[in-house]
C-alpha cells in the first residue's frame, strides 16, 4: 500500500488517507491482530477522523491473519490493563453490560455509512470478531487462503459485534445458522460462491485487488454511488412497489442535480 503519514496509529490500528481513499490497517501481526476494547476504540476513532474527501475505505491487516478474533485475555480474571474484565462485566447490572457492548459495537457500525463504500481485504484467519469486522464492510476481497469462522457459539456466546445481520443478508438464514452454530471454517471458494466475498485472489495479489476495486468505485460520480447504495441497502425492507417508488425519487434527485434545478 502507499506509504503515507498516518492520521491515527495506536492500539493496533493505523489510519492513512490518500485523497478519496482511506486505509485502515490492523497492525499487530505478532498476535494475529487479536482484538481488544482498546483496538475497538481506535477503530471507532478512525471512523470519526475521516475527512469529507474520503469516498472509499479499505480495511486490511498486516501479517498472515486478518484477525484471530477476540484476545482471550479478555476472559481471564485480570482482563486487560485499565479495562474491566469480561468476568467483571458479567457480574454488573444489565444496563451497564448493554451500554458496554453498545460501545464496543461502535467500532463495527461506521463502515456502512451512506457516504462511504468500504472494502475488507481479508487473508488467512478471520475468526469471531475478525469475521464480524470483515462483515461490517460493504464489500470483501479475499485471499485464496482465507478461513472465516464464527466461533462465539462454540464458546457458549453469541456473535454480538453486528455481524449477524450482514451474514444472514449475504448467505441466507439456514447457511448463517449452520456457520454460526458449528463454528466451521468457510474457505475462499465457498465465500465467493455464496456471495460472502466478491472475489478471491492469490494472497500476494490481495492489496492490488483491493486497490483496483477502490479505483473502479471512484470512477462513478459520488452522489450517484451514494444514492445507489441507499437504494440497494433498503431494498430488502421494501416491497417491489415501494422499491419502484424509491427508485423514481432517487432518480428525480439525480436528474435535478445534474440539470442544476433545485428541489
Amino acid at each position: 500500500m502507499v506509504s503515507l503519514d498516518p492520521a491515527l496509529d495506536k492500539d493496533g490500528v493505523r489510519l492513512t488517507v490518500d485523497d478519496a481513499v482511506a486505509t485502515v490497517t490492523l497492525t499487530n501481526p505478532a498476535k494475529r491482530n487479536a482484538q481488544s476494547p482498546a483496538l475497538w476504540r481506535a477503530l471507532a476513532e478512525a471512523g470519526r477522523l475521516l475527512p469529507g474527501s474520503v469516498r472509499v475505505v479499505v480495511l486490511r491487516a498486516e501479517g498472515k491473519s486478518f484477525s484471530a478474533g477476540l484476545d482471550r485475555q479478555a476472559f481471564t480474571p485480570e482482563g486487560f490493563d485499565g479495562e474491566p474484565s469480561f468476568i467483571d462485566l458479567a457480574r454488573g447490572d444489565d444496563a451497564d453490560l448493554d451500554a458496554t457492548i453498545a460501545e464496543y459495537q461502535e467500532a463495527f457500525t461506521w463502515w456502512r455509512r451512506s457516504d462511504l463504500v468500504t472494502i475488507a481485504a481479508v487473508q488467512g484467519h478471520a475468526i469471531g470478531a475478525g469475521f464480524q469486522l470483515a462483515l461490517a464492510c460493504d464489500l470483501r476481497v479475499v485471499a485464496d487462503d482465507v478461513q472465516f469462522a464464527m466461533r462465539e457459539t462454540s464458546l457458549g456466546l453469541v456473535p454480538d459485534l453486528t455481524g449477524t445481520h450482514p451474514l444472514v443478508s449475504l448467505v441466507g438464514y439456514a447457511r448463517a445458522l449452520e456457520i454460526c452454530a458449528t463454528g466451521r471454517f468457510v474457505t475462499a471458494e465457498e465465500s465467493v460462491s455464496t456471495g460472502l466475498a466478491n472475489i478471491a485472489v492469490p494472497v500476494d495479489q490481495l492489496d492490488d485487488a483491493a486497490r483496483d476495486l477502490a479505483a473502479a468505485l471512484l470512477a462513478a460520480p459520488r452522489d450517484a454511488v451514494i444514492e445507489t447504495k441507499a437504494l440497494l441497502r433498503g431494498a430488502a425492507d421494501r416491497t417491489y412497489e415501494e422499491q419502484r417508488v424509491a427508485e423514481r425519487a432517487a432518480q428525480a434527485r439525480r436528474l435535478r442535480d445534474l440539470a442544476g434545478v433545485g428541489e
